[in-house]
């Protein structure tokens, strides 16, 4: 079978805004519209996951179309195993800085979308809407869950009824890797059925964007053409609305390649190549050189001289003192 097309292909006479180019009106203010308004235009949403506020300025200033802040984290830049041990407090410290960073880029409308982390939405609606609050109050715009179960259903509407937009996630799931057997999930006819399902149930709970992760293509591709909300990708083939990647993982800083990622770029050799030559310089007394510091004006380093030396007076005057009284 061949690879679907992107479902929504725009004409080739369609009109590309340049990346750095102003929003739309009313963006500013409901900067979640490009999403919708993309997949009605059949233009691909460009989605990036970083943590950290340089890389949101470079995101921003590249063209992307929304930010992920994800628990992805955990693994990525943290040191776990996976993202189950990543914390609200991670979670809030990150989303905050990676705001900071949008709004320091040429294109602050960016919208930023935070992952909720595993526990977060599992617990009373007060818990959960506490947890909501504390993502949107230091400048998320949306939050973003994992998995389909009624409950997951009803913490979408908690948080719905509360202001904040919610994105859906399906497929491989992280948060639940301790219960997956493999990582493409929905190859059997039942499992895509439960895939298709749990998709138009996260529409209807009111999710402004489901991602879709290690899908089949055709999987991805008949529900994205048949959804009203855009499907965003992972390891899920062309036929999506968007596409999603870790920024470690595109710029490559990652230490393995993934099946369903690309480096396109080569950053994690060009870094230990720079981190191998600061400590020979180091070592070498190569750096710091002249041009790296700075030294007194004339007048004051004469006077700093004339002071060092009275210094050393004093210290050879109570040497002298000291070793008399030890006689």
């Amino acid at each position: 079978m061949s690879t679907p097309s992107s479902p929504h292909a725009p004409s080739s006479n369609a009109s590309v805004p340049a990346p750095n180019a102003a929003p739309a009106s009313g963006f500013q203010l409901f900067p979640l519209r490009v999403l919708q308004e993309k997949k009605e235009r059949g233009e691909t949403i460009a989605m990036i996951s970083l943590y950290d506020a340089p890389s949101a300025v470079m995101a921003c200033d590249a063209g992307a179309d929304v930010l992920l802040v994800g628990d992805s984290l955990g693994n990525v830049v943290l040191g776990y195993d996976n993202t189950i041990p990543v914390s609200m407090q991670d979670m809030v410290r990150h989303t905050g800085a990676v705001v900071r960073g949008v709004r320091q880029s040429a294109r602050p409308w960016v919208p930023v979308v935070a992952d909720l982390p595993f526990g977060s939405y599992a617990g009373s609606a007060q818990t959960i809407a506490d947890n909501a609050r504390a993502l949107m109050q230091v400048g998320a715009h949306a939050l973003k869950i994992e998995g389909a179960h009624q409950s997951t259903l009803n913490a979408v509407q908690i948080m719905r009824d509360m202001g904040a937009p919610v994105m859906g996630h399906i497929g491989f799931t992280p948060q639940a890797v301790l219960g997956f057997t493999r990582v493409v999930q929905g190859r059997s006819v039942q499992a895509a059925r439960d895939l298709w399902d749990a998709a138009f149930a996260l529409q209807a709970a009111g999710c402004c964007a489901i991602v879709m992760e290690a899908v089949p293509v055709e999987v991805t591709h008949a529900i994205s053409s048949r959804i009203d909300v855009p499907i965003i990708g992972i390891g899920a083939g062309v036929g999506c609305d968007g596409q999603v990647l870790v920024w470690h993982d595109l710029v490559g800083l990652s230490p393995q390649s993934l099946r369903f990622s690309k480096a396109f770029a080569q950053a994690r050799e060009v870094l230990s190549q720079a981190a191998v030559q600061y400590v020979q310089e180091v070592h070498s007394r190569e750096f710091p050189a002249v041009q790296h510091g700075w030294n007194l004006s004339d007048d004051e380093r004469a006077a700093w001289n004339e002071l060092t030396a009275e210094f050393e007076r004093r210290d050879t005057s109570q040497s002298t003192l000291d070793a008399q009284e030890n006689l």
